[in-house]
């Protein structure tokens, strides 16, 4: 039996694997090596909401739907990376995490689109019983839960992509070997330095791109274009 709390009931295809929320929403093969999009999840798909965990508090950020749906028209696998820092702290469990997460993929499957995984990290330095960790290798800036995405459905990091509206969301994908990143102005993106610190990560080997939302987003990530 796990030492970690676990939900009610596991939607199809979720686990955990070390304590860390692992979903694959679509059957890929682990030698696919097709890039990936990566999302973070509140901010970027999702209005920021403080902790969400309640169902009525989800709305999708402008044509982020749309975004989504351009990469699965081009068969680029989409996925979420979330830190979830509440479950760690005790403010809610994993089946609010659950009936969230299914408000998110019924939204945005009514505009046609879906995302192919979902990892979430619930560790940090603050957080209660098993989830107290210093620097969880999986809690961004740090690239677990890319890595576990390339492990589980066999993304190529290196031709991959990231959209976030923290430093530390494009610092995860720089730790992961990604291509590139775009800033947004939605969720923490607005907050002092979020903005200079995330453009400063990009160098010759990693873009760094900045963009008002999601929606915007897509004109800049080549994979979409």
């Amino acid at each position: 039996m796990s030492i970690y709390p676990e939900p009610e009931a596991f939607p199809p295809g979720a686990n955990f694997t070390d304590g860390v929320w692992t979903q694959a929403l679509t059957e890929r093969s682990a030698t696919d090596r097709r890039p990936a999009l990566f999302l973070d999840r509140d901010g970027v798909v999702v209005e920021e909401a403080h902790y969400l965990h309640k169902v009525e508090d989800v709305s999708l950020t402008p044509n982020a739907a749309q975004t989504i749906k351009a990469a699965n028209a081009r068969n680029i696998p989409v996925i979420l990376v979330t830190n979830q820092a509440g479950v760690g702290y005790g403010y809610f469990g994993w089946d609010e995490f659950v009936a969230v997460q299914a408000r998110i993929l019924g939204d945005l499957a009514q505009d046609g689109a879906h995302v192919d995984g979902v990892f979430a990290c619930p560790f940090h330095a603050k957080a209660k019983g098993v989830y107290v960790h210093e620097d969880h290798p999986a809690r961004k800036p740090n690239p677990g839960m890319l890595l576990l995405a390339h492990e589980r459905l066999g993304v190529d990091l290196a031709k991959s992509w990231i959209v976030g509206d923290r430093s530390l969301d494009v610092l995860a994908g720089k730790n992961a070997g990604l291509v590139g990143a775009i800033h947004v102005l939605t969720g923490h993106g607005t907050k002092d330095g979020e903005r200079d610190a995330a453009l400063a990560a990009g160098d010759d080997s990693f873009t760094v791109a900045p963009a008002a939302n999601l929606g915007e987003a897509r004109a800049l990530i080549p994979l979409l274009n």
